[in-house]
């Protein structure tokens, strides 16, 4: 009885948990006002998120408390960030590899030399998001697009600026309809929540919204082409490209069936995919040693370029609202459905979502199992829909925007990102009042 007093111990109106909130507001301040104070989002992030737990800490142990329930909590927390850690620092290699090969200049070239025009270029980068994030996740699509973005013309922010913002909404909307699409739609897959193909009927929804928020974002795509010279060279894809295209194929491949066939978390096969990658990559070596003039790849190169301080931003902002969770303030928005019912809550955690990101909401929403009422099928596809589309409003609510401010550093930011968010916000209304006509007013995809 004792052990269940300490679990179910409310700390929100103590002086751990006052602070501890004050704190995370002021970090977030400084993490939304990074181009303020020159300051990266990763340091404040990194800072609350460790210092909430250490004074969780302290509080358990000023006051005599038993510390196992706290250490059995951290651990759980230290494995979800792990399992994306580690996600993210391999999808990140291969990003990185692929630069290394040229894979992206040379994407480049073949768009940039067919004539096309920014605008057209703005819409090439859309739909390909939209619809290789089902499949390759919406953090990786994110990353490989928005490199491609760079690759176009680093200088012209205008063109950059609104194609990395709809490059995020498009992945962010495609993930929605699929299980693997994004990590909160994983999550509520995995709980039983739907079945495979139940995802699937959020298509229109997640389709529509974003082609709207595209639609006025091309507004302000300028006109012109990218710089392109007549003379320019064509770039070839470097030796072992190809292979490690297949390769990361190969990696996103394994993550779904470790997950979904083997028990094992998805990392775990994005982790043996970075092994398969170094081997070929040795393999590649010991064909060329006797050829003085093909350089030998470092496969440890490509992860020191790779964006740590996205890592770690993640790290700080999980645990942060793991803290958060753990004091007892995740709890209270639950509530809320029982108040306001579920339509109204679930689009509400599409902007709470914007605000501390869509996988510990989410996360959030799962543990606390809320009644859902006669419509419950329909309701947790909504807020798979509203995580997975409302990460989209702010830069930092989801895993692909957080992505892109670390690939697109000082050019896509917080600021850059909501004089555009009235766009998104758009695009999120359409989204859910298709949601509402399909699932409630039809009842299509709202069976089971």
């Amino acid at each position: 009885m004792a052990e269940a007093a300490v679990q179910h111990l409310d700390l929100t109106t103590t002086w751990v948990g006052l602070l501890s909130l004050a704190i995370f507001v002021i970090g977030y301040y400084f993490i939304a006002t990074e181009d303020k104070y020159l300051i990266n989002k990763a340091k404040p992030a990194l800072f609350i998120g460790t210092l909430i737990f250490m004074l969780i800490g302290l509080y358990y142990a000023i006051n005599g408390l038993d510390g196992a329930h706290l250490h059995h909590e951290i651990e759980l927390l230290i494995m979800e960030i792990a399992g994306i850690f580690f996600f993210l620092f391999v999808a990140m290699t291969y990003i990185e590899a692929m630069i290394d090969r040229q894979v992206f200049s040379a994407l480049r070239f073949n768009l940039v030399s067919k004539g096309y025009d920014y605008k057209k270029l703005f819409w090439v980068t859309g739909f390909l998001a939209f619809f290789i994030s089902p499949v390759a996740d919406n953090l990786t699509t994110a990353l490989i697009l928005s490199t491609v973005l760079i690759t176009i013309d680093r200088a012209n922010k205008a063109f950059i600026v609104p194609s990395a913002v709809n490059i995020v909404v498009a992945a962010n909307a495609g993930g929605a309809w699929s299980p693997f699409g994004d990590i909160t739609t994983l999550m509520v897959w995995v709980a039983d929540k739907g079945h495979f193909t139940d995802f699937l009927y959020l298509f229109p929804a997640s389709f529509v919204g974003w082609i709207v928020t595209a639609y006025f974002l091309s507004k302000f795509i300028p006109a012109g082409n990218p710089p392109f010279a007549d003379d320019e060279k064509k770039v070839e894809i470097a030796q072992g490209g190809k292979m490690i295209i297949a390769l990361f194929g190969f990696t996103i491949f394994m993550a779904v069936l470790s997950h979904q066939l083997l028990h094992l978390p998805a990392m775990w096969g994005m982790m043996f995919g970075l092994a398969v990658l170094k081997l070929y990559v040795y393999s590649l070596n010991m064909k060329n040693k006797d050829n003085e003039e093909v350089e030998n790849i470092n496969a440890f190169s490509w992860i020191a370029k790779i964006e740590n301080d996205t890592l770690l931003f993640f790290f700080g902002i999980l645990a942060a609202v793991g803290g958060l969770h753990f004091l007892g303030f995740l709890e209270y928005f639950t509530a809320l459905y029982t108040q306001f019912g579920a339509t109204t809550v679930n689009i509400g955690v599409g902007f709470l979502s914007a605000i501390v990101d869509n996988v510990p909401v989410m996360s959030a929403v799962l543990k606390a199992n809320p009644d859902m009422g006669v419509t419950a099928h329909a309701q947790w596809m909504l807020v798979t829909l509203t995580a997975g589309v409302g990460g989209s409003l702010i830069s930092f609510g989801s895993a692909a925007g957080v992505g892109v401010m670390g690939k697109l550093h000082g050019i896509y930011t917080f600021a850059a990102h909501m004089k555009l968010a009235w766009t998104v916000l758009i695009g999120y209304i359409i989204s859910v009042s298709i949601w509402y006509v399909q699932f409630i007013i039809l009842g299509f995809g709202a069976g089971a």
